[in-house]
């Protein structure tokens, strides 16, 4: 268990949080969430210890082992993908020898009742429980199986590190953390560098995994599949419930509606006590209830509401020129690099209006394909546009086309007409461009801070033709919102790239899998499509066997037939040992639940009120428990039924 006592910290003369204070329980799955800059990423720092705060401490047993993946860092090795996350495992080699060392001394021992005897059995059974948790004696079997749900194929693995960009390095950091088995992971927006896939498997280590997790997090699905308790870091201070994300927001939002409307109440109340007090403060016969008044009145705690950011900003870009109805179509079309093929002969069509997304694992084309529709790569096949197009493109390179001496606060004034000239700084705010960060000049603004910038001036431009590639990976979830909710009354066509499902969610219409050098359509929305590809793209067969080169070619469909009914009959193996593993644990609450009713049903059980108030949070916590493991069960068992 780790324990968070009256943290404070200051940044710039304010209090990024004070005064907080929590713990992290063995098996706790945690959103932390908030504005960007209230301090998220350097509590995940404080408790890391890679940052001192001006007061307070955390407290942790000595062997509590915490693993922190940053947003960024910088990762110089010549080691191979594979020899490189298996050198984060020295803790086994530390380990086996701890093993062998106690197993010499413990067989010289003669009394076996002996203090001393006991003492190293003891160290033994941990030690050998602890190799157990880390997989120690299937290690290189485990290490290819969180490398392959990451997205590494097995030639990848044998690639130096180096040869890798800075997402996929940080991948390698993952897996590092992951098979370390920490007794807490600290996970600081994890999923911008994974694509839909790897998101979804990640989900599923992280819902399953042993110990506590904290994550900081844009992307609300990957939340709410996972956490079972939400932190909100606001205004200095901290917001500590027992739900996920989705519920904590709908929960905090009626409690601020239930605080104001007593705070209303209290008010009036107290209006018409001041209104008495100074109607007969004059008369002596009322003299002594007056007093009475007025002494009720400063006994009164006033119920504070703390201001809320409520600001809206509603963006709708400028209305365009009408396009034809052929937006862009594609003729075989064929992207090479040297020998390597990335896809052929694909065929594509976008209409005027349609908005489709494009997912599938990263390396697969998405980008390429994003490039070459927007015009700046080259191809083989056909490319041919529609009339009168006015087209968007956003990639992380967009942001090389900004005045490099221009201030953020120009660059949007200048491309902002009508009604938006009295809203560019709601928009920067929205962005995260405030106070004097908004006269800082492009050049010195951060790789995330450019691409911020040239999504806001994206917004303000007359587009009937937009291609959004990762769009969402430097915004919070209030900028997600602001982006999205212009999407959604965007007239013109879209092209998405994006692994955000909850971004995605009821904005597209179509989805193209890029996969094996070409690309697949589904129809409907992206949850459409998540539904259809489970059996689709055998993504679990993926994961799990080797990826050679060429090998699913030398297959047979019967072979393939084979696979997917053995992997189906897998799932639902699966599927129904967490059923009877979460009625288990169904039977042990009702258990526990039923032993505490019991004891309130014992009227002298509450003259000891400490501990009749010990029981009755217990008891709550229990009942809460048993609500989420019903609403798991029904889940799988929704799951299973759909087999």
């Amino acid at each position: 268990m780790l324990q968070v006592n009256n943290l404070s910290i200051q940044f710039n003369g304010n209090y990024l949080f004070d005064n907080i204070s929590f713990i992290i329980r063995p098996n706790d799955k945690i959103g932390l969430i908030g504005r960007n800059g209230t301090g998220k990423s350097t509590l995940f720092k404080i408790i890391a210890g890679l940052q001192e705060p001006e007061k307070g401490t955390v407290s942790k047993p000595n062997d509590y082992r915490i693993g922190y993946l940053p947003q960024e860092m910088d990762i110089h090795s010549s080691m191979s993908v594979f020899e490189e996350t298996k050198s984060a495992l020295n803790e086994i080699q530390e380990l086996e020898k701890l093993v062998d060392f106690l197993t010499l001394q413990i067989s010289d021992y003669s009394d076996h009742q002996s203090v001393e005897y006991l003492k190293k059995i003891e160290m033994l059974s941990a030690a050998n429980e602890r190799l157990k948790i880390l997989g120690a004696f299937s290690i290189d079997a485990e290490i290819e199986k969180v490398l392959l749900g990451l997205g590494f194929s097995q030639f990848d693995m044998q690639k130096p590190v180096s040869s890798f960009s800075g997402g996929w390095q940080m991948r390698v950091e993952l897996a590092k953390i992951l098979l370390t088995k920490p007794n807490c992971i600290l996970l600081d927006e994890p999923t911008n560098h994974l694509d839909i896939d790897s998101v979804q498997w990640l989900e599923e280590f992280l819902s399953s995994y042993y110990g506590a997790i904290v994550i900081i997090s844009h992307d609300k699905s990957f939340l709410d599949n996972i956490t079972n308790r939400t932190f909100e870091l606001s205004r200095g201070k901290l917001a500590d419930l027992e739900l996920k994300f989705s519920d904590f927001i709908e929960t905090r939002k009626k409690q601020r509606e239930e605080l104001i409307a007593a705070a209303k109440a209290q008010q009036k109340q107290i209006a018409e006590t001041e209104r008495f007090i100074e109607r007969f403060r004059s008369k002596a016969t009322l003299a002594s209830r007056v007093q009475s008044k007025i002494k009720a009145l400063e006994k009164i705690d006033i119920i504070e509401i703390e201001d809320e950011d409520n600001a809206t900003l509603n963006i709708r870009f400028p209305e365009p020129p009408r396009p034809s109805r052929l937006i862009v179509e594609t003729k075989n079309l064929t992207k090479k690099y040297d020998d390597k093929i990335v896809f052929e002969n694909v065929n594509f069509v976008l209409e005027r209006g349609e908005k489709v997304a494009f997912v599938g694992r990263n390396g697969e084309g998405k980008t390429t394909f994003s490039k070459i529709i927007a015009n700046t790569e080259d191809y083989d096949g056909e490319l041919i546009f529609g009339n009168n197009l006015y087209i968007g493109y956003y990639s992380q390179h967009r942001s090389l086309m900004l005045d490099e001496n221009a201030t953020v606060f120009e660059i949007i004034d200048n491309a902002a007409t009508g009604d938006m000239r009295t809203k560019v700084r709601g928009l920067l705010g929205a962005f995260l461009f405030s106070g004097d960060s908004v006269y800082k000049k492009v050049k010195v603004l951060s790789g995330g801070e450019k691409s911020r910038l040239a999504l806001a001036k994206l917004l303000l431009e007359p587009i009937n033709f937009l291609i959004l590639d990762e769009p969402t990976n430097h915004l919070d979830i209030f900028a997600k919102d602001i982006l999205k909710n212009a999407l959604m009354s965007f007239s013109g066509s879209l092209i998405i790239v994006s692994h955000d499902r909850d971004f995605l969610k009821d904005l597209t219409q179509k989805t193209y899998h890029f996969a094996n050098k070409s690309i697949k359509e589904y129809l409907g929305t992206i949850d459409d499509y998540l539904h259809k590809i489970k059996i689709d793209n055998l993504k679990e067969i993926e994961r799990k066997t080797p990826n050679y080169q060429n090998s699913s070619s030398s297959q047979s469909q019967t072979q393939l037939d084979r696979i997917r009914k053995k992997e189906i009959q897998r799932q639902e193996n699966k599927l129904k040992k967490l059923i009877a593993d979460c009625e288990t644990q169904i039977s042990a609450l009702e258990e526990q639940i039923a032993e505490i009713e019991q004891l309130f049903a014992d009227p002298d059980f509450f003259s000891n009120k400490e501990l009749s108030i010990e029981k009755r949070n217990q008891y709550n916590y229990l009942r809460q428990q048993l609500n989420q493991k019903y609403a798991e069960w029904e889940n799988l068992e929704n799951k299973l039924i759909s087999f």
